[in-house]
């Protein structure tokens, strides 16, 4: 397992790549479950109150939005940095 301090100094988006990378190569539904349920929570934090509330109507603009950083909304990204982190300090190899 990798020194959390390590993945502190990645950008965002070089996070959100290899965690999503990762979990694809693992088939780790779980990861991706976990990024869904936080969108939400996301949305808030990054100021978007009115956008907080997920429906199932958004199931797959979310999905999208967790699979393809350039796309993403940066300050959702931000939001989410935590959860790619602890994955990457969990899961990559060193």
């Amino acid at each position: 397992m990798t020194e959390q301090p390590e993945w502190e100094r990645l950008p965002t988006e070089e996070l959100h790549r290899r965690a999503v990378t990762l979990a694809r190569r693992r088939w780790d539904v779980g990861f991706f479950w976990r990024l869904l349920r936080s969108i939400p929570a996301a949305e808030a934090a990054a100021g978007r109150l009115d956008a907080s509330e997920a429906s199932v109507a958004k199931v797959s603009g979310l999905v999208s939005e967790l699979l393809a950083a350039r796309h993403g909304d940066p300050q959702l990204q931000e939001a989410l940095r935590p959860i790619y982190i602890d994955y990457l300090a969990e899961h990559a190899e060193p």
